[in-house]
Protein backbone atom coordinates (compact mmCIF):
# COMPACT_ATOMS: atom_id res chain seq x y z
CA UNK A 1 0.00 0.00 0.00
CA UNK A 2 2.59 2.22 0.90
CA UNK A 3 4.45 1.91 -2.54
CA UNK A 4 1.68 2.45 -4.62
CA UNK A 5 1.02 5.49 -2.36
CA UNK A 6 4.38 6.89 -3.25
CA UNK A 7 4.37 6.12 -6.79
CA UNK A 8 0.97 7.93 -6.97
CA UNK A 9 2.13 10.70 -4.91
CA UNK A 10 5.77 10.82 -7.41
CA UNK A 11 3.64 10.67 -10.40
CA UNK A 12 1.36 13.17 -9.99
CA UNK A 13 4.22 15.61 -8.70
CA UNK A 14 6.07 14.76 -11.70
CA UNK A 15 3.55 15.77 -13.70
CA UNK A 16 2.87 19.26 -12.09
CA UNK A 17 6.65 19.61 -11.94
CA UNK A 18 6.70 19.70 -15.99
CA UNK A 19 3.19 21.39 -16.63
CA UNK A 20 4.29 24.43 -14.42
CA UNK A 21 7.46 24.46 -16.84
CA UNK A 22 5.70 24.31 -19.80
CA UNK A 23 3.25 26.74 -18.65
CA UNK A 24 6.40 28.98 -17.50
CA UNK A 25 7.14 29.07 -21.22
CA UNK A 26 3.87 28.97 -22.51
CA UNK A 27 3.54 32.87 -20.55
CA UNK A 28 7.01 33.69 -21.49
CA UNK A 29 5.63 33.55 -25.22
CA UNK A 30 2.10 34.29 -25.20
CA UNK A 31 1.31 36.66 -22.50
CA UNK A 32 0.78 40.35 -23.61
CA UNK A 33 3.83 42.17 -23.80
CA UNK A 34 2.95 45.62 -25.70
CA UNK A 35 3.40 47.52 -22.42
CA UNK A 36 5.62 47.42 -19.14
CA UNK A 37 2.56 47.06 -16.99
CA UNK A 38 1.50 44.02 -19.56
CA UNK A 39 5.15 42.69 -18.99
CA UNK A 40 4.97 42.98 -15.60
CA UNK A 41 1.95 41.00 -14.79
CA UNK A 42 2.97 38.10 -16.75
CA UNK A 43 6.03 37.96 -14.41
CA UNK A 44 3.37 38.17 -11.32
CA UNK A 45 2.03 35.08 -13.09
CA UNK A 46 5.16 32.82 -13.65
CA UNK A 47 6.34 34.12 -10.04
CA UNK A 48 2.46 32.66 -8.89
CA UNK A 49 3.57 29.51 -11.29
CA UNK A 50 6.93 28.81 -9.68
CA UNK A 51 5.72 29.51 -5.97
CA UNK A 52 2.68 27.50 -5.99
CA UNK A 53 2.93 24.74 -8.87
CA UNK A 54 7.18 23.83 -9.16
CA UNK A 55 8.41 24.71 -6.28
CA UNK A 56 5.75 22.40 -4.02
CA UNK A 57 5.83 19.82 -6.97
CA UNK A 58 9.52 19.78 -7.05
CA UNK A 59 9.49 18.96 -3.51
CA UNK A 60 7.26 16.61 -3.02
CA UNK A 61 8.67 14.41 -6.32
CA UNK A 62 11.87 14.53 -5.06
CA UNK A 63 10.98 13.47 -1.29
CA UNK A 64 8.78 10.75 -2.84
CA UNK A 65 11.45 9.55 -5.08
CA UNK A 66 14.02 8.99 -2.35
CA UNK A 67 11.09 7.58 -0.11
CA UNK A 68 10.51 5.40 -2.81
CA UNK A 69 13.65 3.78 -2.44
CA UNK A 70 13.57 3.31 1.27
CA UNK A 71 10.31 1.71 0.35
CA UNK A 72 11.02 -0.70 -2.27
CA UNK A 73 14.21 -2.38 -1.29
CA UNK A 74 15.22 -3.42 -4.74
CA UNK A 75 15.57 -0.11 -5.83
CA UNK A 76 18.77 0.66 -3.87
CA UNK A 77 20.65 -1.75 -5.90
CA UNK A 78 19.98 -0.49 -9.25
CA UNK A 79 22.21 2.70 -10.42
CA UNK A 80 19.12 4.09 -12.88
CA UNK A 81 17.26 5.23 -9.33
CA UNK A 82 20.93 6.66 -8.17
CA UNK A 83 21.25 8.37 -11.19
CA UNK A 84 17.26 9.19 -11.00
CA UNK A 85 18.25 10.53 -7.86
CA UNK A 86 21.00 12.43 -8.63
CA UNK A 87 19.20 14.27 -11.50
CA UNK A 88 16.21 14.80 -8.98
CA UNK A 89 19.13 16.80 -6.51
CA UNK A 90 20.70 18.66 -9.34
CA UNK A 91 17.10 19.56 -10.55
CA UNK A 92 15.80 21.13 -7.02
CA UNK A 93 18.73 22.99 -6.64
CA UNK A 94 18.52 24.28 -10.23
CA UNK A 95 15.15 24.99 -9.99
CA UNK A 96 15.31 26.97 -6.70
CA UNK A 97 19.17 28.35 -7.69
CA UNK A 98 17.97 29.53 -11.42
CA UNK A 99 14.07 29.47 -12.32
CA UNK A 100 12.56 30.64 -9.50
CA UNK A 101 15.25 33.12 -8.16
CA UNK A 102 15.13 34.46 -12.05
CA UNK A 103 11.17 34.31 -12.27
CA UNK A 104 11.04 36.44 -8.64
CA UNK A 105 13.95 38.66 -9.75
CA UNK A 106 12.35 39.60 -13.97
CA UNK A 107 9.27 40.11 -11.88
CA UNK A 108 10.52 42.86 -9.59
CA UNK A 109 12.23 44.18 -12.14
CA UNK A 110 9.75 44.13 -14.41
CA UNK A 111 7.28 46.29 -11.90
CA UNK A 112 10.06 49.11 -11.26
CA UNK A 113 10.57 49.06 -15.36
CA UNK A 114 6.69 49.47 -15.27
CA UNK A 115 6.78 52.30 -12.78
CA UNK A 116 10.00 54.10 -14.77
CA UNK A 117 12.66 53.18 -12.38
CA UNK A 118 14.93 51.17 -14.71
CA UNK A 119 15.70 51.56 -18.55
CA UNK A 120 12.85 49.35 -20.69
CA UNK A 121 15.94 47.05 -21.98
CA UNK A 122 17.00 46.52 -18.31
CA UNK A 123 15.66 42.52 -18.61
CA UNK A 124 17.03 41.62 -22.58
CA UNK A 125 19.77 39.83 -20.96
CA UNK A 126 18.01 38.02 -17.77
CA UNK A 127 15.48 36.84 -20.73
CA UNK A 128 18.37 34.94 -22.64
CA UNK A 129 19.52 33.66 -19.77
CA UNK A 130 15.57 32.48 -18.77
CA UNK A 131 15.26 30.88 -21.21
CA UNK A 132 18.45 28.33 -21.20
CA UNK A 133 17.83 27.25 -18.02
CA UNK A 134 14.04 26.74 -18.57
CA UNK A 135 15.40 24.73 -20.75
CA UNK A 136 18.30 22.53 -18.60
CA UNK A 137 15.15 22.35 -16.11
CA UNK A 138 13.05 20.37 -18.42
CA UNK A 139 15.68 18.62 -19.73
CA UNK A 140 16.35 17.14 -17.05
CA UNK A 141 12.81 16.61 -16.12
CA UNK A 142 12.15 14.51 -18.83
CA UNK A 143 15.21 12.79 -18.15
CA UNK A 144 14.13 12.28 -14.49
CA UNK A 145 10.88 10.56 -16.32
CA UNK A 146 12.20 8.51 -18.96
CA UNK A 147 14.57 7.05 -16.24
CA UNK A 148 11.57 6.16 -14.32
CA UNK A 149 9.64 4.55 -17.51
CA UNK A 150 12.83 2.71 -19.42
CA UNK A 151 14.16 1.84 -16.19
CA UNK A 152 17.92 0.52 -18.24
CA UNK A 153 20.40 -1.26 -16.39
CA UNK A 154 23.10 0.65 -16.26
CA UNK A 155 25.44 -2.42 -14.80
CA UNK A 156 24.03 -2.86 -12.01
CA UNK A 157 25.71 -2.49 -8.43
CA UNK A 158 27.43 -5.80 -7.14
CA UNK A 159 24.91 -8.61 -5.63
CA UNK A 160 25.91 -7.09 -2.23
CA UNK A 161 22.70 -6.18 -0.16
CA UNK A 162 22.80 -2.32 0.64
CA UNK A 163 23.05 -3.02 4.42
CA UNK A 164 26.45 -4.62 3.90
CA UNK A 165 27.34 -1.75 2.05
CA UNK A 166 26.10 0.24 4.85
CA UNK A 167 28.22 -1.57 7.44
CA UNK A 168 31.70 0.15 7.66
CA UNK A 169 29.29 3.28 8.30
CA UNK A 170 27.84 1.81 11.41
CA UNK A 171 28.94 1.52 14.75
Amino acid sequence: MMRKLVKVLHTLASSGLIGALLGYGIVLIYAPQDTASQYADARKIISALCNYVLLPSMAIALITGLLSMVVHKPYMDRRWAWVKAFLGLSMFEATLGIVQSKANTAAATSAKIASGELPADALQGALTSEWYALGVIMTLSVANVVLGVWRPKLTSFPRMAWRERLAPFRR
